[in-house]
């Protein structure tokens, strides 16, 4: 009998997989972004030393205030804005984006296109 690795399992691989090409340094730090069915989180890291720079989630209550729904194509849209904005207080232009094995396109898109447009470069 065939049996089927879980989409969980297959995730992992890629992210495993996207993380051995690449890893945020103090001058390009990584912006990861996990995706879970009710929320969505992104950070940006310093591999380099294992800091967490800035981060963003859709369980925070300034995030959550501004939106209708945690889980959806606009709650990952603000978030991108929010993370960006973060990150340019701090005074990170660049990062490398790790999209943590998900798919490119939807959510993933939506925040990183958003993060583009409030001025992170990747």
């Amino acid at each position: 009998m065939v049996s089927k690795e879980s989409r969980t399992e297959n995730r992992v691989k890629k992210h495993m997989k996207i993380r051995n090409r690449f890893s945020g340094t103090a001058e390009r730090p990584r912006l990861a972004v996990f995706r879970s069915n009710n929320h969505m989180y992104a950070q940006i890291i310093d591999d380099t030393v294992g800091n967490t720079l800035v981060s963003a989630s859709t369980l925070q209550k300034d995030v959550k205030a501004e939106l209708e729904k945690t889980n959806n194509v606009e709650a990952a849209a603000y978030l991108g804005t929010v993370i960006a904005k973060k990150a340019l207080e701090k005074g990170i232009k660049t990062v490398v984006f790790d999209r943590g094995g998900f798919i490119y396109e939807g959510k993933i898109k939506a925040l990183a296109d958003a993060a583009r447009e409030a001025g992170l470069e990747f």
